[in-house]
């Protein structure tokens, strides 16, 4: 699972050193790239891309949304693969996409980690930090956890 958050640079070639606990879950097989929902970019592992990618192909192409959805999260992905160093690519078009140059914001969110551009990552901070919508925002989620017996 890909938790906490880090922040490296990406260099002049577009590779990004990933930290050592998510290099860890990607040196197997490999992952993907592929645009966030949010201004950010995700990476997936190999296997939980895959499993989305067959969820978003089985629903109907006749769906406009989904047809939609589907080039926003095949169009924008390319695969990666940690080198010696623990560094991914992040193609030329999504670094101009997202500004990401120099320093950029990895966070943790479960199957996937972002990357954030760093002010991007202040504005989404921001709004993560007010308790009180969150609260609400996660009363409504209806989680919970049921006890053992």
């Amino acid at each position: 699972m890909f938790l906490g958050e880090y922040r490296h640079s990406v260099d002049e070639k577009g590779r990004l050193t990933v930290p050592f606990r998510y290099r860890q879950l990607l040196e197997d097989s490999g992952g993907y790239i592929t645009e966030g929902i949010d201004p950010n970019l995700l990476v997936w592992q190999k296997e939980t891309f895959e499993r989305m990618a067959e969820a978003i192909t089985a629903l109907s192409f006749t769906d406009r949304e989904v047809r939609e959805f589907g080039r926003l999260f095949f169009s924008s992905a390319d695969r990666v693969q940690p080198d010696a160093s623990g560094r991914i690519l992040v193609p030329q078009f999504l670094r101009d996409k997202h500004g990401l140059k120099g320093e950029v914001v990895m966070a943790g969110a479960g199957l996937y980690f972002e990357v954030w551009s760093p002010a991007e990552w202040v504005k989404q901070s921001e709004k993560l930090g007010k308790v009180q919508e969150n609260a609400d925002y996660f009363a409504k989620l209806n989680l919970f956890l049921k006890q053992s017996e």
